[in-house]
């Protein structure tokens, strides 16, 4: 019997992968496929589907979602009209008004709680952002007890290349992640590690440690690696933006202080964040205005919200902020896309740094609130730290 069935499987084999040949196209083949002139084609198998789209944000807002052509053998296509620039890019497919990813590319990021598909278009921009035959740092995954949250919390600290072998002091670059992410944010979307790494190798960079924490106060660690379980991942979460990350922000310092060969001068820490990052860094750099000599507000959220204006951390940034630069910090940093819905918010707190002769370093790109602006304003800050 046994004999039966395996015979039964050979005859068979070739049928099913003659049936897959037509699914699948020949997996050697990248999926998405990058065209020579920098056009991107995509192709999704789903010869029972009345409408096949395509989504991501290497669409413009216009064009999105786009609608894919049916071959005729149930293989639905779609090349871009114009050239993509170099960047990484999410997608996925909405076949028949039901969101799918492509199950020909294996790599996946998760944003919050939703799973996108990514592709990388090659290019200058994007030559950092890849993993080089350059020395490598470490990320390490790190608990920390606070006491302040009343809670252990983890936080990703990356070391560079030769520091686990050696004595030397290193500064620190505190970066944070933007509202419905976590610590892991920066290292998947954002590509920290590799910036880093080959920055560090270019000698564009200083060797520096990066610490990047959970910056919502009522989470322990990232969806799946706390002791909530399967609880969805949120965008919103309580304690958000509500003055407690900033209050508990030396938990998160004196552990790395202790733990770490750091420099211990302001000359040598650097704060920066995107969107609720940008948030947490102006108020937690003006709050300890002796603890930070760099500061990088990326696409930065800034008025606290009405409920929480009369926290003392918001409350004071005025008096908090004229204290700082009365201290002259090296580098104040400030970045926002042309594109950006908070790019008129940004606009005000420049002109009231303006008037305040609060000097500052503009850089605006073009897009909106995404990852493609962030992982640019990483690049060129971490260029400028530690001088």
């Amino acid at each position: 019997m046994r004999k039966f069935v395996w015979l039964i499987f050979l005859l068979t084999l070739p049928l099913s992968l003659m049936a897959q040949k037509g699914w699948y196209r020949d997996k050697t083949d990248p999926q998405p496929t990058v065209n020579p002139d920098r056009t991107v084609t995509f192709r999704y198998y789903a010869p029972g589907a009345d409408t096949v789209e395509v989504n991501g944000d290497f669409l413009s807002k216009a064009e999105r979602p786009a609608l894919m052509k049916n071959n005729g053998n149930g293989l639905w296509e779609y090349t871009t009209s114009a050239p993509v620039r170099p960047e990484v890019y999410t997608y996925s497919y909405i076949v028949d008004n039901q969101k799918v990813l492509d199950p020909l590319n294996m790599f996946v990021w998760r944003n919050i709680s939703d799973l996108y598909n990514i592709f990388i278009v090659p290019g200058e921009r994007t030559e950092n952002y890849q993993i080089k035959d350059v020395p490598h740092g470490t990320v390490s995954s790190v608990w920390y007890n606070s006491p302040a949250l009343q809670m252990n919390r983890r936080m990703m600290v990356y070391t560079p290349a030769g520091y686990e072998n050696g004595r030397r002091k290193y500064p620190v670059l505190y970066l944070l992640h933007g509202m419905g992410g976590d610590e892991t944010a920066w290292l998947d979307f954002g590509r920290a590690a590799q910036i880093l790494d080959n920055l560090i190798a270019q000698e564009k960079a200083s060797p520096m440690i990066v610490v990047m924490p959970n910056g919502n106060p009522s989470q322990e660690a990232a969806p799946l690696e706390n002791s909530t379980g399967y609880n969805l991942p949120q965008f919103y979460l309580p304690k958000t933006m509500d003055g407690s990350f900033e209050e508990s922000f030396t938990d998160i310092f004196s552990y790395v202080e202790k733990n770490y060969r750091v420099i211990r001068k302001k000359s040598a820490r650097a704060i920066a964040g995107l969107s609720m990052g940008g948030f947490h860094s102006l108020y937690i750099s003006a709050l300890y205005p002796k603890m930070f000599g760099y500061v990088g507000l990326f696409s930065l959220a800034v008025a606290a919200q009405e409920e929480y204006k009369d926290v003392p951390v918001y409350r004071d940034i005025d008096l908090e902020l004229k204290a700082q630069f009365e201290k002259n910090p090296p580098l104040y940093w400030i970045g926002i896309g042309n594109e950006d819905p908070l790019y008129q918010d940004v606009a005000s707190l420049r002109k009231k740094f303006d008037l305040c002769g609060y000097p500052y370093t503009y850089y605006e790109s073009e897009g909106g609130h995404v990852w493609t602006c962030w992982r640019i304003y990483l690049e060129e800050f971490t260029q400028l730290l530690f001088k």
